[in-house]
């Protein structure tokens, strides 16, 4: 898993240096957000005080990995409600709600575990299956 993680890891980091570090930039507010993420250590790459992840990058890092941990917590609450039997009494409805959405009208019904926004955003569907959970 090692060898795995390390291969991974450091193609990574080559993607990152090489297509996002090293991006040509054409605008006032892109090159100075490029200078400030990595653009100052070309300026600087012997000096003591860098960090090896400066902070607007570690940031963002940061965001990216909560996102992605958010998304996997939720693919497995989907899975949970969705497949396993013992969940049904209680989301038996919401699978029947995102059903309608795969099999009926595909560009409404958008809510995985919650019909929130599609209120919010007003892709609820108008079926009477809809009407039932409202």
């Amino acid at each position: 898993m090692s060898v795995v993680g390390s291969f991974i890891w450091t193609f990574l980091g080559y993607c990152f240096h090489r297509f996002l570090f090293h991006i040509e930039t054409k605008s006032y507010w892109a090159n100075t957000f490029h200078y400030l993420i990595h653009g100052c250590h070309h300026g600087h790459p012997m000096d003591g005080l860098r960090l090896v992840i400066p902070p607007a990058e570690a940031a963002i890092l940061a965001i990216m990995v909560c996102i992605y941990d958010l998304l996997f917590f939720f693919s497995i609450l989907h899975d949970a409600c969705y497949k396993f039997h013992h969940w049904a009494y209680v989301y038996g409805w919401l699978q029947k709600y995102h059903l309608n959405h795969h099999l009926r009208i595909q560009n409404k019904g958008f809510g995985l575990t919650t019909t929130l926004w599609d209120r919010v955003f007003g892709t609820l569907p108008k079926t009477k299956s809809a009407e039932k959970i409202g």
